[in-house]
């Protein structure tokens, strides 16, 4: 007689977004008790790479933002059922609309060139064997493209374009990541193309993604029974059976106690992490370039090591040199170098998006968020973030990498070039600035082969399932907060029964009026 599913124990490895979602599903959509989900995750919170910490003395802290767009069916979603953290007569999904409404983005200075806004910021520069390239590619069936990477495709002139300048910084690619990545987020996000230029169609959250998300998740979970434990690393998970039949029997924590699960119970693995092994450093201090796997990778490393079908973690996260970059968050006590940006940029603080400087030899961008961008943030405060892309390289204004640079020192470049004086460097003499190493941050772009990413339920699996950023979910994209809660779902589904499978990916590259718009943009037309 099979164990009815309420009596069930649900144990779900990782605290991320995922975790999370998986147990919003379980509960909402297959009625389990609270009680009966445990959640395990290593670090100190919950929220996986959807972060927002710190405070106005030492500095707040972002590592970096996921991008959302009205097609994120499997997120909104999830989030139409958890009331905001502001109004809990609405949901999360009903106030990021209506902050969109209030606060529509649309940027006037998407690229800044020689200290001012560039004159040819709604120019792809694309020639015509680029587009030529762009469009072979999105027809060009993704079985036959193999290992390949962006570069082998695209001609040299290719990357001097304004497109991959704006596109490369958006979506964090690098020439040597994986030609199927960039094919499935050209054809993904095709839609988006008429507001590329200004980064018209994406949406905001009010405050950062853990104030705004993770923080109301947490709290509707707990409302309804479920303990989280935090500080909890699942170290080894035993997995006896077969090939074609195996199942998971013990949890063993890095503590040394052992969970055991029966096989009945269902278990939800998150492998991987792309913010694992983050370092900070300070405004005098540059982040440790000292690299470790953390937590998240060495479980995937043990399973795949012994069970097949459960991936190849190597090909994401051994090069940490080509998944790597930093970003950096400012704390600032005065409004100054805000209303300098409302100025420079002609957007009204929240509304422009990503700023980047075309010739930094960092490929440095910064972002001014609408604030407050912390619930609780001190007034008279203000935060705003950044990110180098080719960290590796040396800055124009301080000779050595941003991979080497304090946060002070980053500074120093972005005042340079923006061309301050020196009075107005003076408006970071007290800025708190953070900046931040992530090692694995843009892994799962890395190039892979079939088989590198397991299957949501692996072969023979009996009671358990893979989510999160490096299982194969055919179509949908990596580095957005839907790959994750969509890899919940059809883990929660799989295992349950009861949660419906989610909504095919959006399709709009199959809809004529989008492929003409888009078109009409690469022709700069």
């Amino acid at each position: 007689m099979q164990t009815a599913v309420s009596q069930q124990d649900h144990h779900i490895i990782g605290g991320g977004i995922a975790g999370l979602a998986t147990a919003v599903f379980l509960m909402r959509d297959a009625g389990i008790p609270g009680e009966r989900i445990h959640i395990y995750e290593q670090s100190g919170a919950v929220g996986g790479s959807l972060d927002g910490s710190g405070d106005a003395g030492t500095g707040y802290l972002i590592r970096g933002g996921r991008m959302f767009e009205e097609h994120f069916a499997c997120t909104f979603d999830l989030l139409s059922s958890i009331p905001s953290a502001d109004d809990p007569t609405i949901s999360v999904t009903d106030d990021i609309l209506a902050f969109n409404r209030m606060v529509p983005g649309s940027s006037n200075c998407r690229l800044v060139k020689d200290g001012k806004p560039a004159d040819d910021r709604y120019d792809l520069t694309l020639g015509a064997h680029d587009i030529l390239d762009i469009n072979r590619l999105i027809l060009h069936p993704e079985s036959s493209l193999g290992d390949r990477t962006i570069e082998d495709w695209f001609r040299p002139s290719f990357f001097e374009s304004n497109f991959w300048l704006m596109w490369s910084t958006m979506f964090s690619f690098q020439p040597w990541h994986a030609l199927i990545e960039m094919r499935r987020y050209l054809r993904r996000f095709i839609h988006l193309f008429p507001g590329f230029t200004r980064i018209a169609g994406i949406l905001r959250t009010r405050y950062n993604q853990y104030d705004s998300l993770i923080a109301p998740v947490v709290t509707w979970l707990r409302d309804r029974g479920l303990k989280i434990e935090t500080l909890a690393q699942i170290a080894d998970v035993t997995i006896e059976g077969t090939r074609q039949d195996r199942f998971v029997t013990n949890l063993i924590l890095a503590d040394g106690r052992n969970v055991a699960v029966g096989t009945e119970d269902r278990v939800y693995l998150t492998l991987g992490s792309m913010t694992d092994g983050s370092v900070i450093g300070s405004n005098q201090q540059a982040p440790s370039l000292q690299d470790h796997e953390g937590g998240a990778w060495a479980l995937w490393q043990k399973l795949a090591a012994r069970h097949e079908g459960l991936g190849r973690p190597g090909a994401f996260c051994s090069d940490t040199g080509k998944t790597a970059w930093h970003s950096f968050t400012v704390t600032l006590d005065s409004p100054d170098f805000f209303e300098f940006m409302e100025d420079f940029t002609n957007n009204r603080t929240g509304t422009g998006g990503l700023v980047t400087f075309a010739d930094s030899g960092w490929t440095l961008s910064v972002v001014l968020f609408h604030q407050p961008h912390f619930r609780g943030q001190k007034h008279g405060t203000y935060t705003f973030w950044g990110y180098g892309l080719r960290g590796d390289r040396t800055g124009n204004f301080v000779q050595k990498p941003m991979w080497q640079a304090t946060g002070n020192e980053i500074i120093s470049e972005l005042c340079g070039h923006l061309r301050l004086s020196v009075q107005q460097m003076q408006w970071f003499d007290t800025a708190r600035v953070i900046p931040c190493r992530m090692p694995f941050i843009t892994s799962q772009f890395m190039p892979r082969s079939p088989g590198d990413r397991p299957d949501i339920r692996p072969a023979g699996s009996r009671n358990f399932a893979v989510m999160g950023q490096y299982c194969e979910l055919p179509r949908d994209c990596v580095f957005t907060v839907e790959y994750s809660i969509r890899s919940a779902r059809m883990a929660a589904a799989a295992m349950t029964g009861k949660v419906k499978a989610p909504p095919p990916v959006a399709r709009t590259d199959l809809d004529p009026k989008v492929l003409v718009r888009a078109a009409r943009v690469l022709m700069g037309a």
